[in-house]
């Protein structure tokens, strides 16, 4: 499976939050309602800043598509679900004509949950240009698929400052899926075991790659950590990656980057954090190279495992490097967001 050339620049973030009004979440079989998901539920011309009112003139071959209609346009193939879930069903081009402002394309597709759990998914999909090269690329997160269920929603291309390329494809670049049971969590609601286990983004240079495993106290109750993560590797498919070494302290993959020396007891009362440190390699020599998305993590030998995505491209090195734990001193909890006024949501057409 391909990963991804380009990343989702800030304006296309921003239009994914401003066009999907009443997309956000994927649906069994469409709304809460039942009716299907339609792409004119992207736009809803009820709100200004969605679209324009609807339009005055007469109607005929001539007049404008009302406000939040897209052009339907044509697929160069639509598929089975193939081995990733993922199918793409339709593609959109959205205009001037449409009467929704900040979106250029959307696409529809369906995602059927083929493991025997629920997860949730992150999917990445490239818009296409005419030369078949990208236009853009922009990623969706499907929340808690139950196992065998398949589930519809819209992906939204926002529009772009600049001459940007016409349209005419789209595929379905990356699926990563983490089962409900692991998720790892950066905020919200406090999970049971009263800690949040998250990877960040992390840093590369010159072939070397570093992630920080963040461990958060969000309990009641202080937390002793003494050691290291223990860690399994999984590949696209959930399968353990065998043949890697997984070395206690990060020295040996590089120096100066704090996961070196020996562990030392660490105490976290609530709302302290710790953190320890992944750090690889991609060289690249003889052999078959490693990508593995997927890192199970357990923070103590008693804790439930989490399950991280870090995209380990570990070339064939062999080698993955684990800082022990510390406390993270500079973490501060963040202040509760103030709530956001009500508005009425915009529903499906049936």
């Amino acid at each position: 499976m391909p990963t991804v050339s380009r990343p989702v620049p800030a304006v296309l973030a921003a239009a994914l939050l401003l066009a999907a009004c009443g997309s956000e979440r994927a649906s069994s079989g469409g709304d809460a309602d039942g009716s299907p998901v339609r792409a004119g539920a992207l736009c809803t011309s009820g709100y200004p800043r969605y679209g324009s009112p609807p339009s005055l003139e007469p109607s005929g071959p001539s007049a404008r598509p009302p406000s939040g209609t897209p052009t339907a346009l044509s697929l160069p193939s639509v598929t089975d679900t193939g081995e990733n879930g993922v199918k793409i069903t339709a593609l959109y081009g959205w205009g001037p004509q449409s009467g929704c402002a900040g979106v250029a394309y959307s696409a529809d597709f369906e995602l059927t949950n083929q493991q025997t759990e629920a997860a949730t998914y992150t999917l990445t999909f490239g818009f296409l240009s005419a030369s078949g090269g990208p236009a853009e690329n922009a990623e969706r997160t499907v929340e808690a698929v139950g196992a065998g269920r398949t589930v519809k929603g819209s992906v939204v291309m926002g529009e772009q400052i600049g001459n940007v390329p016409k349209v005419t494809g789209v595929e379905v670049i990356k699926v990563r899926s983490v089962p409900v049971a692991e998720a790892s969590s950066a905020s919200g609601a406090c999970p049971k075991s009263g800690t949040r286990l998250y990877a960040d983004q992390g840093d590369a240079a010159l072939g070397l790659r570093v992630v920080g495993l963040h461990l958060v106290n969000c309990g009641t109750g202080p937390i002793q950590l003494n050691g290291y993560p223990k860690l399994t590797i999984q590949d696209e498919d959930h399968h353990t990656v065998d043949g890697v070494r997984i070395l206690q302290g990060t020295d040996q993959i590089s120096t100066g980057i704090g996961g070196d020396g020996s562990p030392q007891p660490v105490a976290l009362r609530p709302g302290e954090a710790a953190v320890a440190g992944l750090a690889w390699r991609n060289t690249t020599q003889a052999g078959e190279p490693v990508n593995a998305p997927y890192v199970r993590v357990w923070a103590t030998p008693a804790a439930d495992p989490v399950m991280v995505v870090p995209e380990l491209d570990l070339g064939t090195t062999g080698k993955l490097g684990v800082g022990p734990w510390r406390k993270d001193e500079t973490y501060r909890e963040p202040a509760s967001a103030p709530a956001a006024p009500m508005r009425p949501s915009p529903r499906f057409s049936p």
